[in-house]
């Protein structure tokens, strides 16, 4: 038996240097600029924090790829609420489980 583990943790790869300030640029474009802003830079100073403390960029590197993709799909969901799908009839799944137990 091997005290290794049976895979390496994969590390979200680096993005470019000038990402952030790109994708702050970005956020300040957008419409939602007024939430949006101040919850990116709220997760960022907290990133930064735990950068100094681990001495890891890894959490600084998930927030841009966590910002990165709510940009991208953003048109998605613009256009699925757009398309006035009504969700307001939805099932609470923990509903459903205490109902399949009676």
């Amino acid at each position: 038996m091997s005290a290794q583990p049976d895979h390496t943790p994969t590390t979200p790869y680096a993005p470019a240097p000038g990402a952030p300030a790109e994708l702050l640029a970005q956020l300040r474009a957008d419409h939602r600029a007024e939430r949006w802003v101040p919850a990116f830079e709220q997760e960022w100073a907290q990133a930064l924090e735990e950068s100094r403390r681990s001495f890891s960029l890894t959490t600084l590197y998930e927030v841009v790829h966590v910002w990165q993709a709510r940009l991208a799909s953003a048109p998605a969901v613009d256009a699925f609420v757009a398309s006035g799908f009504d969700e307001s009839g939805f099932v609470d799944m923990a509903e459903l489980r205490g109902r399949r137990r009676r």
